[in-house]
């Protein structure tokens, strides 16, 4: 097997040390799934996307974090189209969609001064099951009052338990406690993730997040775009913010993130969620053989 051309890039920033690390291999049709995890073990990112044919879209790609595949992932959809827009594929569009493991995805592109600004189309968001604020608070090392409200799944592409935490004080304090958190994994499966948020940004935005990961991947992800699609619209349906808001992570990791989040619909119907983020070109590279 050849090598593969591949960019580094980091999304959901427009600055070379901030956002959510991507590695983005072109033309990787060829690479079985085993290369492909191989492959992302090896950068030590939490997610790769490899992009590849497909007749379904205008581009296809797949993401995976160290364990599996992920279906839907936002940073990783970002850093496609950065990299596909760096590599002279998009040919001036504003349009187009991107098929990912859970779908054909509509993009849009907005160009102008300084970096472009990327909006993903999310699915519409499937509410699931709601969960004692206790259960979650446990696993992340928190008291039962940390948690405002009722924790629940929701799922743009990829679930994700969406808890409310009372202040960015109780945010800090979150760590992943290994003994309820196995338990919830032995219990709900592997994917059972939850995502932590609190009102008021704190670097002008209205929210700030965070994911806490479990090994092998690294201990925290830098801004999650697919859990923020999620986040936002539970926080929509329950009432906490307007159909356009601003979403932070990533700052205490000195990985500052941001995303335009707006909700296409009304908080009893809502039809989908966008979400906007720039990205920034860290490397290009060539992968050699994973095997």
């Amino acid at each position: 097997m050849a090598g593969h051309n591949a960019v580094w890039v980091n999304a959901f920033t427009n600055r070379l040390v901030g956002g959510n690390p991507c590695l983005v291999v072109f033309d990787a049709g060829d690479l079985s799934e085993d290369q492909r995890l191989t492959i992302t073990r090896a950068s030590g990112l939490s997610e790769c996307a490899f992009l590849q044919p497909t007749e379904a879209a205008d581009f296809g790609a797949r993401y995976y974090t160290a364990k599996a595949e992920i279906k839907f992932a936002g940073h990783p959809t970002i850093a496609t189209v950065m990299a596909l827009e760096t590599a002279g594929l998009l040919a001036g569009r504003g349009q187009f969609t991107l098929e990912v493991g859970s779908g054909v995805i509509p993009i849009e592109i907005a160009r102008g001064d300084g970096l472009p600004w990327i909006t993903m189309t999310q699915a519409r968001p499937i509410f699931g099951d709601r969960y004692d604020p206790a259960f979650v608070a446990a696993m992340m090392g928190l008291a039962p009052e940390d948690i405002l409200g009722t924790p629940r799944v929701v799922s743009t592409g990829t679930p994700f338990c969406i808890a409310r935490v009372r202040d960015h004080a109780a945010l800090r304090r979150a760590r992943i406690d290994p003994g309820p958190y196995q338990a919830a994994e032995e219990a709900l499966g592997p994917h059972f993730e939850p995502f932590l948020v609190a009102l008021g940004g704190v670097d002008g935005g209205d929210t700030f997040s965070r994911l806490l990961l479990p090994p092998p991947l690294p201990p925290e992800d830098a801004f999650t775009g697919s859990a923020t699609g999620c986040m936002a619209a539970y926080l929509f349906s329950e009432g906490h913010v307007g159909a356009r808001f601003v979403a932070e992570q990533g700052h205490w990791m000195g990985r500052p993130g941001r995303a335009n989040a707006e909700l296409v619909g009304d908080p009893a119907d809502l039809k989908a969620v966008c979400l906007s983020g720039q990205g920034k070109v860290f490397l290009n590279a060539v992968i050699g053989n994973p095997d």
